[in-house]
Formats: structure tokens, C-alpha cells, sequence
């Protein structure tokens, strides 16, 4: 069944997917599934000594997420890959203040378990939910020095786009190759961009269009807090606070 222009495909957040880290949720975006795991490091990077904790992402593709096996990365990442952590990285420090986490780096590893469009929207989308299940937990841990104000704002993304014409929210695949101008917008919840991607990829776009696709990547991503905040709040109350390991 075709989906209206402003309709996204079914999303599923499953928190705590995987038991072993801080925090999790699996993913799913129609086809699309990311496993995002949040992990604590008692460590910060130089620049940051003395100053607060660090968030920082890593982003892959598992080999069978896509018909044509995906390669492993052995020695250097290849250029798509690191974009793809570089953004989603930036985009989830964006939700924290991350001089009241403690001293200590939170890793955000998302990794790709099938891809049909849309990935680095959901890692992002998946990411903040698991990072901010970890900062709650923190925030719970009586032996943690993470605070309240350590949580800003949601962060979420979607991706839209102009395709025959016609301006689309959320590109699957097949939407994604055959659009005429595609874009990933990233927003917090007052409503502010954070990053917008966008590209003409057949043609250039017009003020009214990109005004379009910002409307459209608005009204997707408010329903994407709304589903960040139910999974957020299943995952408390299952188990509320970390389990600080020393």
C-alpha cells in the first residue's frame, strides 16, 4: 500500500534489546533495523580533563545488511562510514550538557542489521534513545556525579525528499534512488535544527521546496519524540538506575 507524502514508515523502538551494555533499543524503520548501544567509559579525552564527560559514536554496516554482502572495515574506515558517526555523534551531544555527566566517555555504537534506506536517521533516532536511557540511569546511580541538567532536549532525524516531482517524508531504498533532491534534517525539541543535509541530486531545489521538506521533516520528527519518549520511559522503569562497575 502506498504511503501518503507526509506519512512514515512503521517504527518500532525495542529498549534493552541487548541486556549486556547500559543501554539499548533496536530499531526498526519499516525495513530498516540498527541495534544502538549505549557503554561507559571511566575515561574522557584530553581536551575534556577536567571538564565534564564526552559522548562519541561509532557507526557500521553489518555484512548481510544488504543484498550485495557489506565488506568489514579492516584498517581504515571508508569515508561513508565515518560521515555517518561524525553526525550522529554531533547530533546526540546536542541533547546533553555534557559538563554535568562526571568524568566519563559515553560510547554510541550503532550498527546496522539491514538496511533499506534511512540509516543514519534511524542511529540517530535510535542513538538518543539509548544514550539518554544510559544518562537517566546515570542520573539514578547514587554512587554517579551525572545531574539533571545533564538532559537538554530530544534529538531526533528523518529524511525527506522530492521525488517525480513530489515532495516525500521518510525515503525508503526506493524512494531514496529515485529522488530528484534528498535531505536528512536532525532537530531537538524546541524545534531547532541541528544538522541539514541536503542535496540536489538530479536538480536544484527551489526556497519554496526546501521550505517544504523542512515543514514535512518537522511533523515526522515530533512523532519520533513521542515514540523516543515511550521507549525511553519503558526502559526506566524496567531497571532505573546503572550499576556503576569499578
Amino acid at each position: 500500500m502506498e504511503r501518503a507524502h507526509d506519512q512514515l514508515r512503521p517504527i518500532t523502538l525495542t529498549p534493552d534489546w541487548s541486556e549486556a551494555p547500559l543501554a539499548s533499543v533496536l530499531i526498526e524503520w519499516g525495513r530498516t533495523r540498527v541495534l544502538c548501544t549505549a557503554s561507559l567509559d571511566d575515561d574522557v579525552p584530553p581536551f575534556r580533563m577536567g571538564k565534564g564527560g564526552w559522548l562519541t559514536a561509532e557507526y557500521g554496516m553489518l555484512p548481510g545488511s544488504t543484498p550485495r554482502r557489506v565488506k568489514r572495515p579492516i584498517g581504515k574506515q571508508d569515508g561513508r562510514q565515518t560521515e555517518i558517526q561524525r553526525l550522529v555523534g554531533r547530533s546526540l551531544r546536542a541533547g546533553f550538557d555534557l559538563d554535568q555527566l562526571g568524568p566519563r566517555t559515553l560510547w554510541i555504537d550503532c550498527d546496522v542489521l539491514e538496511a533499506d534506506g534511512g540509516t543514519r536517521t534511524a542511529s540517530v533516532t535510535g542513538g538518543y534513545v539509548a544514550a539518554r536511557i544510559a544518562v537517566e540511569r546515570l542520573i539514578a546511580a547514587p554512587e554517579s556525579q551525572a545531574t539533571r541538567a545533564s538532559v537538554l532536549s530530544p534529538v531526533a532525524a528523518v529524511s525527506v525528499g522530492i521525488v517525480h516531482g513530489a515532495p516525500r517524508l521518510d525515503l525508503d531504498y526506493p524512494l531514496d534512488s529515485r529522488a530528484d533532491v534528498d535531505m536528512n534534517v536532525v532537530m531537538d525539541g524546541h524545534g531547532n535544527f541541528i544538522e541539514v543535509q541536503g542535496t540536489g541530486e538530479r536538480r536544484a531545489m527551489s526556497r519554496a521546496e526546501l521550505d517544504t521538506l523542512l515543514d514535512l521533516a518537522d511533523g515526522g520528527i515530533r512523532q519520533l519524540f513521542a515514540l523516543q519518549d515511550q521507549a525511553v520511559a519503558q526502559a526506566l522503569a524496567r531497571r532505573p538506575a546503572a550499576t556503576l562497575r569499578r
